[in-house]
């Protein structure tokens, strides 16, 4: 295990000095600092509030899986969409630039992944009771011997 943690952060720093090495000598890189500093802005943000508020709500939602799952797909979808959200309608003259309609796509996306996890939980819940007359039986032999 020593020898693979080792390895592997061979690997991380070989991997962080190459793009250093590509961010400095690049020449389309007009100003490597203010890569820098969005950079550590970004680590910053993740930091500070991103992960705080998944952490905050992964604990929330202890004991419903299917709601932490459901959680953690629209929080790295997310991530993705929203920037393209956010810069909707701004394409500098370029009408090729972000050209779809990318908010109601990411609403549908939302409402089609909140009601594929509620089916999840619903059959889940279903399976747990129990289905029709088996179902039926079960609940009425666990009551019998209760002593209801």
């Amino acid at each position: 295990m020593r020898i693979l943690r080792g390895a592997l952060l061979l690997g991380g720093l070989a991997l962080l000095a190459c793009g250093l090495v590509g961010l400095l000598t690049d020449p389309y890189v007009t100003g490597p600092l203010g890569v820098l500093l969005w950079a550590a802005g970004l680590v910053a943000l993740h930091d500070g509030l991103w992960l705080p508020l998944v952490c905050a709500l992964g604990a929330a939602a202890t004991g419903r899986p299917v709601l932490r799952g459901w959680l953690v797909v629209t929080a790295a979808v997310g991530a993705v969409a929203v920037p393209a959200v956010l810069r909707a309608g701004d394409d500098h003259g370029n009408p090729t630039l972000l050209p779809l309609p990318y908010l109601r796509n990411w609403l549908l996306f939302l409402v089609a992944s909140a009601t594929a996890a509620a089916l999840v939980a619903a059959v889940r819940r279903g399976v747990r009771q129990g289905f029709g007359r088996a179902g039926r039986a079960r609940r009425a032999g666990r009551a019998r011997r209760a002593g209801r």
